[in-house]
Parts: C-alpha cells; structure tokens; sequence
C-alpha cells in the first residue's frame, strides 16, 4: 500500500497536475494550540519547489479557515488554499453561512465552558469543540456528545483527533478537491491527509483516473497509499520533485 515511485512517475506525467494536502498532521505536526502548529522545516520550500515545476498547482485544504491557514502557514503565493473543509476558497464565503456560524456558537460555546480544558475554535463555516486537552477524558467524550446533540439537523457534523467540527454547510474536502481539479482541468490528483474528514477526499478520488490518495498514519482508510508519518510526506514529496523535474 505504500507509494511507489512508479506511481509518483506516471502521476508525474499527468499534466496539469494538482497537488493538494491537508495541513496539520501532514505538513506540520498537531499541536495543542492550533496557532503553533508551524510547517515542518522542508515544507516551504519543497512545496515551493512542486509548484514551480511546469503545470503543477499546489493547494493547501485544511478544516481551518483560509486567514487562519495563510497565517499559521506563513504561506501565500503561488498556493492555492480551500478552508472550512471545503466551505470556502481564496475567494471567500457567503455571509449567510457566517450569521448561521454565529447562532451556533450561542449554542455551543455554554457547554464548552462548562468543561475544564475545552476549547471553542470559531472558523468561518464552522465552529470546532477541542478536548485535546481536557484531563478527564470521560467529560471529553460527554462534551463531544453534547455539543453534537446541540447542532440542528442542517449542520453537518466532521469528527476528528479530540475534536467535533459541527459545518453549517455540507462541504467536503471531498467535494472542494474535484472542483478545484475541474477548475484547472487537471489531469492528475494527489491529495495527502491524515484525518477523518480526509476519508471524503479519498473516496471522491477513488474512481478518477490519475488519482493518487495517501493515508499518513495508521487506521481504516479509502486511500489507495499510505506512509507512515511526516517524514514519509517529506520524501513522498521529495521523489514526486524528482519525477516532475522540479
């Protein structure tokens, strides 16, 4: 299951080519504070690297929002960023799913402050209940419960590693990674992730011809490779660089 480089040769010949990865837990270790959580020392320039290479574009899609993304990145051009799981692009989100992020946060945020520990991140399209770290780990479990039974039925609700995003739009990753494809008319995908929410991207590019998915880390997955942790993504990266001349 891992990725051979006679995958990443042929993907390296599919031109335009999309390069896309999921951020924290790929290209920067999770932290318990998601403003720390810095791209690895390779990242900048190796993705820099990818993206010069002739009709490659590399898109950074992250559950976080896209200024949140630019920031803790320290990334801006020539990357292309999906956040919000999908919910919003470079170009932004409709502020009708804004006003309905702000009544869920009426709702969630008592009973996270209820819980030692817990966090409420407010992202554009969403609002994320962090345990990470709370020490009692059965209020952890019951705080997640709770505040999924708070979401309406047209919220959409993305668990993850010791948190529970709760959407106001049914965005994917999965959708958000075949229309920026369609948009560049790109020949061949690679999506890296490691999370849940990455699963959606895995099995919408499943079916597509030049399709590359990679899992990182263990656990059930859609994805048709794997590797083990960062440094796997370093040199995944490293020989598809090679490959592409870059």
């Amino acid at each position: 299951m891992t990725t051979d480089a006679e995958v990443l040769a042929r993907l390296a010949d599919r031109r335009p080519l999309l390069v896309a990865s999921d951020y924290d837990g790929v290209l920067a270790r999770l932290r318990d504070v998601p403003g720390e959580a810095v791209p690895e020392p390779w990242a900048p320039d190796l993705l820099r690297r990818l993206a010069a290479a002739p009709d490659v574009t590399v898109a950074l899609v992250s559950g976080r929002g896209v200024a949140d993304l630019r920031t803790t990145s320290g990334l801006g051009e020539p990357f292309r960023f999906v956040g919000s799981h999908g919910a919003e692009f470079d170009d932004g989100l409709d502020p009708a799913a804004a006003a309905e992020r702000d009544l869920l946060v009426e709702a969630v945020q008592p009973l996270v402050d209820a819980v030692p520990g817990a966090r409420l991140e407010v992202k554009p399209a969403a609002v994320a209940v962090h345990v990470r770290t709370v020490a009692d780990r059965a209020a952890a479990t019951a705080l997640l419960e709770r505040a999924a039974a708070a979401a309406g039925p047209h919220h959409t609700a993305k668990p993850g590693k010791d948190v529970l995003e709760l959407a106001v739009t049914d965005a994917d990753k999965g959708t958000a990674v075949l229309r920026l494809a369609d948009q560049l008319g790109a020949d061949g995908v690679l999506y890296l992730g490691d999370d849940v929410t990455d699963e959606d991207a895995f099995t919408a590019l499943a079916p597509r011809v030049g399709g590359v998915t990679v899992k990182v880390g263990d656990g059930d997955t859609a994805a048709g490779h794997r590797v083990a942790d960062l440094d796997g993504v370093r040199a995944l990266l490293e020989h598809l660089a090679t490959a592409l001349g870059a």
